[in-house]
């Protein structure tokens, strides 16, 4: 929406990042098996192409770790051509989350979720 652009007409990269934030805290969730996750930290962002108007995005995450409370995921943005099926790279960074009880302290996560994600690789 032009409301989420800067002069240049660019995206603003304080919406990319809420956008990649979001959906990589909904990928936490499924991967925990719980919507109480927290982001922890956001690691160095890199903003590799602009994103114009009428772009098309895609959000692609990976997991790259699991702690006792914590995952983090691999997160990219990418601009997607619906004409060829071409996909860019436009922004990309790691996210962590921690899983939290009602309190804001920390879970473990399951060791179920660990093993499937350690059978994974």
């Amino acid at each position: 929406m032009e409301k989420d652009l800067g002069i240049h007409g660019n995206l603003f990269g304080g919406i990319m990042l809420s956008w990649l934030d979001e959906a990589a805290a909904t990928m936490a969730y499924e991967i925990c098996h719980s919507p109480n996750m927290v982001t922890l930290k956001i690691e160095e962002v890199l903003f590799k192409r602009p994103v114009k108007i009428g772009f098309h995005l895609k959000i692609y995450g990976e997991v790259v770790g699991v702690g006792n409370t914590s995952i983090t995921l691999s997160v990219e943005a990418r601009k997607y051509n619906v004409y060829s099926g071409e996909e860019l790279v436009v922004c990309s960074t790691n996210i962590t989350f921690v899983r939290i009880d009602e309190q804001g302290g920390p879970v473990p996560i399951s060791d179920e979720v660990k093993n499937q994600l350690t059978s994974l690789k």
